[in-house]
């Protein structure tokens, strides 16, 4: 019998309201989710039903005004603020539609970075992150700057640097976004062969319905709850 799973995610009545224009909007309302590791989890969902808000709070980004929210063993409803700084820094990757690579650093230097700020030492940091673009297929694009990369290679780094020092949980807010059919395919299959060989939980905030195509599980929400 297969050993039983970490949970890597429990949410139980999670609710974020924020203030726009003096108003109250309830960005989240009671969310309730439960996500073990290694599971492929896609947020679908249309524009406004709370998508990005849960992943910023699965990331320690935003804080939830009530509930009970656990990532990675970390329980963020007590958290400081350091704790959400070491949360993002040792357990969780994440790939924003606004976190946008580093002009002037190169493919390898971007993840190595990254590496170099969980206390790795930099000849070790460059050789992991070598690895690491080799395992997303850009082992001839690792001293290639932003500019010189396609929108698809890009991800790829945005992927590998999310991957940097194993974390157990990413989350990715529409990696998709800015890409063609052909290479949102690619995106995809490149998530997903990642997941299983690496064990790594993701769950992605999309509306596209190919990032839905052959994945362990879809969630769907709309006005901030999840409704299937």
């Amino acid at each position: 019998m297969d050993e039983p799973r970490a949970t890597v995610v429990a949410l139980r009545g999670v609710t974020r309201t924020y203030r726009r224009a003096g108003s109250p909007v309830q960005a989240l309302r009671g969310v309730d989710l439960e996500i073990v590791a290694g599971e492929l989890v896609v947020l679908m969902g249309p524009s406004g039903c709370g998508k990005t808000t849960l992943l910023h709070v699965l990331g320690g980004l935003d804080r939830a005004d009530g509930g009970v929210a656990t990532v990675a063993g970390v329980d963020l409803m007590a958290a400081g603020q350091g704790d959400l700084d070491r949360l993002r820094q040792r357990h969780v990757g994440i790939m924003l539609q606004s976190d946008n690579l580093l002009a002037t650093a190169t493919a390898r230097d971007q993840v190595a970075l990254r590496l170099l700020a969980r206390g790795m030492g930099w000849r070790a940091a460059r050789a992991e992150a070598d690895r690491l673009l080799g395992l997303v297929g850009l082992s001839d694009r690792v001293h290639h700057r932003p500019a010189a990369l396609s929108g698809g290679e890009q991800q790829r780094v945005a992927l590998a640097r999310a991957l940097a020092g194993g974390p157990e949980l990413v989350i990715a807010d529409e990696p998709t976004g800015e890409l063609d059919s052909d290479t949102t395919r690619g995106m995809v299959e490149l998530i997903a062969r990642t997941n299983r060989e690496l064990g790594c939980t993701f769950v992605i905030a999309t509306h596209d319905p190919l990032l839905a195509e052959g994945v362990g599980r879809v969630v769907c929400m709309r006005d901030g709850q999840v409704v299937a």
